[in-house]
């Protein structure tokens, strides 16, 4: 059978490790290199470095922050930020990435999530998906943003991981924009929804706040594996508390 994954995330900015809620009013949560080890030590399946404002700022990732992260993590590492070229993927790879994150320039030339699957395959290839609920005269539509969360794209969140898949990508991270950083809980319908519509793995993002809420979506909201920031990054649980809690309801985890 196969194991449930944990993934905390590093949202880094200004080579800060930063938490907000839904995308703003962000707090700083640490040294991205001392929260890495710690994860590395905890038994974290694998971890994930986003560059969030690399996109909005149109410059690159920081590459030599994440060679010195490299340095203690020896778990998979997922990258993303500024990633808008197959160049840029090949820098990542080659820095000792496992996959890199394509978000706002695969939305912007979807043919990218293509090209870097043809080179470096589908594990690889993960499309980052910032997905929130918006309403338009009363109804509910489910919309993918992009430059970290800033630009509404009006493209349907169910077209584009459709899309998405058939072009290549290998996993999905759900970044649902609405419940991020506010602990309440996932957003268990469109993560479910999202697992039902693709045959690739799908990683929960956006509002844990305890280790109940990663039981619920990893079994309601049928996710493959449940990513969190603030629960991890300010001391409310570790990994391996939620491991246990997980295994003890009956899920497979990867215990140490």
């Amino acid at each position: 059978m196969l194991t449930k994954r944990i993934i905390p995330c590093l949202d880094v900015d200004a080579g800060r490790v930063v938490k907000g809620v839904k995308f703003f009013d962000h707090v700083d949560a640490g040294d991205p290199v001392e929260q890495a080890k710690r994860y590395q030590a905890d038994g974290a399946d694998e971890l994930v470095f986003y560059d969030i404002t690399a996109s909005h700022e149109g410059r690159a990732i920081m590459v030599d922050l994440l060679h010195r992260v490299m340095e203690y993590v020896f778990m998979p590492l997922t990258v993303g930020g500024g990633i808008r070229t197959l160049e840029d993927a090949t820098t990542i790879i080659q820095a000792g990435a496992e996959k890199v994150s394509l978000n706002t320039a695969a939305v912007k030339r979807p043919e990218l999530i293509a090209e870097v699957s043809r080179k470096f395959g589908r594990c690889a290839t993960v499309l980052g998906v910032d997905a929130s609920r918006v309403k338009r005269n009363g109804v509910e539509y489910w919309e993918v943003f992009i430059n970290g969360g800033r630009v509404n794209t009006g493209v349907r969140l169910m077209d584009w991981i459709k899309r998405a898949e058939e072009l290549g990508a290998g996993e999905i991270v759900l970044n649902v924009m609405n419940a991020d950083g506010t602990r309440a809980g996932y957003d268990l319908e469109m993560t479910a929804a999202v697992s039902d519509a693709v045959r690739i793995p799908v990683v929960a993002s956006g509002g844990a706040g305890s280790p109940e809420h990663m039981l619920h979506v990893l079994k309601e909201g049928k996710a493959d594996a449940a990513l969190a920031a603030s629960i991890f990054h300010f001391g409310h649980y570790t990994i391996q508390q939620v491991k246990q809690y997980l295994a003890d309801n009956g899920v497979p985890v990867r215990l140490i």
